[in-house]
């Protein structure tokens, strides 16, 4: 018998019409190409036939030659105003632009059907750049949907950069508004629980205030916040975008006017993606169809086991009952599937949650998600450990990203750690 979650209730309103994606223009594949997994095969990579080669190639130029002062220094200001470079411009310096590094921001700009990516050196140094972009000229106050990635939370919180926050339920999040407010930031599913919101019903509450949402755990092979009104998409890029755990990153994908206020800001502060992570990343971008969907497919026969297993209380997956009260889950709908992540809260609380952790053989006791391997961690004590409150993950919780493992193994490897 199935144990799980049961969600907020989330609002719902009229659809509106998607955000529309750009064109391969100069691709490989014809310019009307919708199939993600084509997409993902090709995107990024248009320059590749003028340049003679049929791999993406590493650029780890720091700078590049300048021609005469004068075209230097204009391609130099062009390019510190936040524009991409021009035709026949110099690239300048490589915290200024890189083209290993602009082919993966078109490759996940082009999977996200938006009309820019902007690659950082984490996904909290995106977050970041983000905030320090957006809330300006007076305006700054962040409405935020708990709950969220621990350092996001933690962030925000402590006002380090200089914002205030208001934490709200979604019913509340209109309530919350200001004319001071800049944003509204929300992730869904969120971490660690997979909570779900209904990203329309989210972007009507915040009427003219633009919505950032955090969209690592699904990846745009499940759900493109954007198709959805959404202004801003986030990911750690770390984590399904490389999924192979040897690459950090982070990137925001949105529309070229706030992609121009966003890039000074990263060039100024320093968060910049380098170029070997860049290239690792865009190397994990054709496979990551494949990849999200075999994974998924582990996770709901995890999830299964897991909620009629004796020693576990209750499930956190979108595919078992209750944990997606609104039907935002399916073919067609917000999220085409219900992802990789799962939770589960263990009945005898915290000692038993920290045994299992430690007990696990196959799986890896670490923290991160998205790879090929699978990871069990423990979110209050480490990812959400600077949450407060109410607002941290019950102690009995644990978090687990499912990788490409033989179910049948990850069943009893959990078994054995449970019992």
């Amino acid at each position: 018998m199935y144990r799980n979650c049961c969600d907020r209730i989330a609002m719902t309103t009229p659809s509106r019409k998607p955000y529309a994606a750009p064109p391969l223009v100069g691709d490989r594949t014809a310019s009307n190409v919708h199939d993600r997994d084509t997409l993902a095969v090709h995107a990024g990579r248009s320059d590749l036939t003028d340049l003679g080669v049929h791999a993406p190639p590493l650029d780890l130029s720091t700078t590049n030659p300048l021609g005469d002062v004068e075209t230097g220094g204009a391609a130099y200001e062009h390019l510190a105003a936040g524009h991409p470079p021009r035709p026949g411009d110099p690239n300048v310096y490589a915290r200024l632009w890189n083209p290993t590094v602009a082919r993966f921001e078109a490759a996940v700009a082009q999977m996200e059907g938006g009309e820019a990516g902007i690659g950082f050196a984490s996904g909290m140094a995106a977050m970041s750049a983000t905030l320090i972009a957006l809330t300006r000229d007076g305006r700054d106050h962040v409405v935020a949907v708990r709950p969220l990635y621990g350092g996001t939370d933690h962030l925000l919180a402590t006002g380090l950069l200089g914002t205030r926050v208001t934490f709200a339920p979604p019913e509340e999040v209109a309530a919350a508004i200001t004319p001071r407010t800049a944003l509204v930031i929300a992730e869904t599913p969120a971490n660690p629980t997979l909570d779900l919101l209904d990203l329309r019903a989210l972007v009507a509450a915040a009427g003219e205030v633009p919505v950032l949402i955090d969209n690592t755990f699904a990846t745009p092979v499940l759900q493109r916040p954007l198709d959805h009104g959404v202004s801003i998409v986030l990911h750690s890029a770390t984590k399904f975008l490389g999924g192979h755990g040897d690459a950090l990153g982070g990137i925001v994908v949105t529309d070229e006017e706030s992609a121009t206020r966003i890039r000074p800001i990263r060039a100024l502060t320093g968060g910049v993606l380098s170029p070997f992570a860049a290239y690792l990343l865009h190397r994990g971008v054709p496979t990551l169809p494949i990849r999200v969907r075999a994974q998924q497919d582990h996770a709901t026969r995890l999830a299964a086991h897991l909620a009629a297993h004796p020693a576990v209380r209750r499930v956190f997956h979108p595919s078992l009952p209750g944990c997606d009260p609104t039907g935002l889950v399916g073919p067609g709908r917000q999220m085409a599937g219900p992802g990789s992540l799962l939770a589960f809260e263990l009945a005898d609380g915290y000692e038993a949650a920290a045994t299992t952790a430690k007990r696990v053989r196959l799986i890896t006791h670490a923290v991160s998600l998205g790879g090929v391997d699978t990871l069990i961690e423990h979110p209050a004590a480490v990812t959400h450990r600077p949450v407060s409150g109410d607002a941290k993950p019950a102690a009995g919780i644990l978090r687990l990203s499912v990788g490409l493992e033989s179910p049948g193994d990850l069943i009893a490897d959990l078994d054995q750690a449970l019992s």
